[in-house]
């Protein structure tokens, strides 16, 4: 990529407070695949849907040991902090094994808290926000942020 069309693309900062994790990564990656820069903030105020042990299950069967041969048991590591949990969600829709991919995962950064970005645009992605918890048919949504994910991942001990 020249130069020049670099210094066009735009840096950008999406707020995941009260967005959806998939719906957020979905977007944060197609930015990335552009070319453009991503800073995400508020990490950990963004939320899951689903029932809580539905929720952890997923993330517990995740973090369980592998069994390949009944000698050697492989243990696969996951993030457990919120900004960990959130960019490998964004990584993972991306094409991370071209050159390309790997491009983008070097222009997205993730933060825990408020942050100020000199020269962002702040960017809102409202399909992803959760404006009520309650769906169109009445229903009410159940969810997490991931503070709590994290918060249950790590046994409770509080975030670094």
């Amino acid at each position: 990529m020249a130069l020049s069309e670099q210094a066009q693309k735009e840096a950008y900062v999406v707020d995941a407070s009260g967005c959806k994790v998939g719906r957020l990564a979905s977007r944060v990656a197609k930015l990335l695949m552009q070319g453009h820069r991503v800073f995400v903030i508020n990490a950990e105020k963004a939320v899951i849907t689903g029932n809580k042990p539905a929720i952890m299950s997923r993330f517990h069967f995740l973090r369980s040991r592998k069994q390949l041969t009944s000698h050697k048991v492989i243990k696969v590591w996951y993030p457990t902090l919120p900004e960990g949990i959130l960019r490998y969600a964004i990584i993972r829709m991306l094409p991370r094994k071209k050159a390309k991919g790997r491009e983008a995962v070097r222009r997205l950064r993730v933060f825990r808290g408020a942050k100020q970005i000199p020269g962002a645009k702040p960017l809102e992605i409202p399909d992803a926000k959760m404006e009520k918890p309650i769906s169109r048919s009445r229903r009410v949504f159940r969810y997490m942020t991931l503070e709590e994910v994290s918060r249950e991942l790590r046994g409770g001990r509080p975030l670094e």
